[in-house]
């Protein structure tokens, strides 16, 4: 969750650092820090809250010299949000320096190694206590990447590290394990950071640093070392991204920006899997018959993507004919799951880097599964470890609250679930081209919600002082309403719940009272009427009602909204954009800061 970042060359670093961290806020953090070497010594400052105040601390970096530095955004894990707490540490002597991105599971026993052995601890932090391993490690052999090493070969978890020495002027020095980092170099400069937008800016041309490998940043070069202490070589890598698209485009918020994103993000998933009229997987290294082999699917995940893959189990069982299972990934590893050999076990992931999503990947390849991964970044921890990777084409997602990432998520399910079925010959070429010619058209419907905006905006005004919402449905609409309640929770901070609408009865609709608003999303055929007669229910109650349906043919509820018609198993699609829309627009009523809520981070790499 925490942003790193690093730069030597010859420019003034802090500047450049700050710069950095500003492009990393959408990970979300509480406090933030940066040193620099200035020649004599490292300078550290620190401040609790936004990056702004570092800035202030700072005069935006021009009060530090030196062009050789580190600098972190942290979200705490550890010690609350404080000054004390946050990055980067330091040993005693303020010789070495380090940042840190991920957690140290076992850093308990390794601080009492380290007191028993004379040192003290000023924070309540794991970071603190890593950087001190490293240094008493240092201080017993005098060299930073054999330091290093034994750092790696001592301590459990996930981490990105980045550290600097006082006697090693003109060098960062950097170690991985399961946390995202990636190394850029141009002419006489090179750049650390968890992700890419923080140096996009400076350069294109990056490195990925594997697990348990240690690198040493040197003005305009990078050099790789294995745990031996082996030098290895390694292929630079081009950021093809427009940096445009980093930028929020004259929108208020890059969470309508990125709305607005989604049909062109569903075009370029869709057509970038369709050959000559045709789904072609082969770019995602599933081949027809590899495709035929599988006897079930198994798909783990976390927040909006397990929306997605509960949108998916529906698809693809009613497809392919084949059992789907839908498993949360932090629920999946601390299980003994019982799992077919024949089954296509997928991981979804935005970031690429979702520790619990990971850690059900290993599961799955210590049991021969064989693994896909549908992510977003690319050379991201989950997409290098997975045996078959399916890029979406969603492209930077910025606001914390995911949009079009989850709807490339979607077109990209939709994809696999169609070739399945085809192959398997439980659906005809009628149904699969039609299949195919309804996902082409999905753009331009979402372009056709997005026009009627304003009617969810004079919605959203009218219900800001609710309290409670709840949102119903069944089969797809089921799903969607899931992801509809996480985005009003994420960034509203509503109360918010989502149910199958047959379980109201079962306890639920006790809560309903005089004025709790209930919205019903309504677009499959066979569960309509039911549906409906479950609003009602909630409406003799007192509930304030809404539905939302295929071109507003619903017949129930105060007030109904439509979009246009498509295959009822491609619903989500179409529903899911005006519950976006309620979720941004009750945000901004509030006052909320839409991109960054309280408490939540874009890319969540602790367990």
């Amino acid at each position: 969750m925490c942003g790193i970042v690093g730069y030597i060359g010859d420019k003034q670093a802090a500047p450049i650092i700050l710069d950095s961290l500003k492009k990393l806020e959408y990970r979300g953090y509480d406090s933030a820090g940066l040193a620099v070497f200035d020649g004599g010594g490292i300078d550290i400052v620190k401040a609790a809250g936004k990056l702004s105040r570092l800035v202030e601390k700072t005069d935006g970096g021009k009060s530090l010299a030196g062009t050789c530095g580190i600098g972190h955004t942290r979200w705490a894990t550890h010690g609350e949000p404080s000054e004390n707490n946050a990055h980067p540490h330091c040993n005693d002597e303020k010789t070495i320096v380090a940042v840190h991105n991920g957690i140290i599971e076992n850093y308990l026993e390794q601080k009492e190694k380290l007191t028993k052995k004379g040192y003290a601890f000023y924070s309540e932090t794991d970071t603190e206590v890593a950087t001190k391993l490293v240094d008493y490690y240092y201080k017993k052999c005098g060299d930073p990447v054999k330091a290093l090493a034994n750092f790696v070969l001592k301590v459990r978890g996930s981490y990105a590290l980045a550290v600097i020495f006082a006697d090693r002027a003109g060098e960062i020095y950097a170690v991985r394990k399961d946390s995202p980092m990636i190394l850029g170099v141009t002419d006489g400069e090179s750049f650390l950071a968890s992700d890419v937008p923080a140096i996009l800016k400076y350069t294109r041309d990056v490195y990925y640093i594997d697990n348990a490998e240690i690198a040493c940043l040197g003005r305009g070069k990078v050099k790789f070392f294995n745990l031996d202490g082996e030098e290895q070589s390694k292929q630079i890598s081009k950021i093809t991204w427009d940096a445009e698209t980093a930028e929020k485009g004259g929108y208020p918020h890059f969470m309508l920006k990125e709305i607005h994103e989604q049909p062109k993000v569903i075009a370029d998933t869709v057509n970038c899997f369709l050959k000559k009229g045709k789904i072609n997987l082969a770019a995602a290294g599933l081949s027809d018959g590899e495709l035929k082999k599988f006897g079930s699917i198994v798909i783990a995940a976390c927040g909006s993507a397990y929306h997605v893959a509960a949108v998916m189990q529906y698809v693809c069982e009613s497809l392919a004919h084949i059992p789907v299972r839908v498993e949360l990934a932090s629920e999946f590893r601390y299980r003994q799951p019982v799992l077919d050999k024949s089954a296509l076990f997928i991981v979804i992931s935005q970031s690429g880097e979702t520790a619990d999503s990971l850690a059900a990947l290993r599961l799955a390849k210590e049991r021969n599964l064989t693994t896909l991964a549908i992510v977003n970044v690319v050379g991201s921890t989950i997409s290098r470890e997975a045996d078959k990777v399916l890029y979406t084409k969603a492209g930077p997602e910025i606001s914390v609250a995911t949009t079009k990432a989850y709807s490339a998520q979607l077109a990209a399910c939709y994809l696999i679930a169609a070739q399945l079925a085809y192959v398997k010959k439980t659906i005809d070429g009628d149904e699969y081209f039609s299949l195919i010619e309804e996902l082409k058209n999905l753009p331009q419907k979402v372009e056709d919600i997005l026009s009627k905006k304003k009617d969810i905006q004079r919605f959203a005004a009218s219900v800001v002082d609710k309290r409670d919402v709840f949102f119903i449905g069944r089969g797809i609409d089921y799903a969607v309403c899931l992801e509809g309640s996480l985005k009003l929770k994420e960034i509203s901070y509503m109360h918010s719940e989502a149910y199958a609408a047959g379980e109201l009865k079962h306890g639920t609709i006790s809560l309903v009272e005089k004025g709790t608003l209930v919205i019903a999303v309504i677009t499959q055929p066979q569960t309509a009427e039911k549906t409906v007669s479950n609003l009602e229910e909630t409406r003799s109650r007192g509930a304030y009602t809404a539905t939302f349906s295929f071109d507003g043919k619903c017949a129930a509820g105060e007030l109904r909204f439509g979009f246009p018609s498509t295959n009822p198993l491609f619903a989500a699609s179409l529903a899911v954009v005006p519950l976006q829309l309620f979720a941004y627009y009750m945000s901004v009523l509030r006052g909320n800061d839409v991109d960054k809520p309280r408490n939540l981070a874009k890319s969540v790499t602790v367990e």
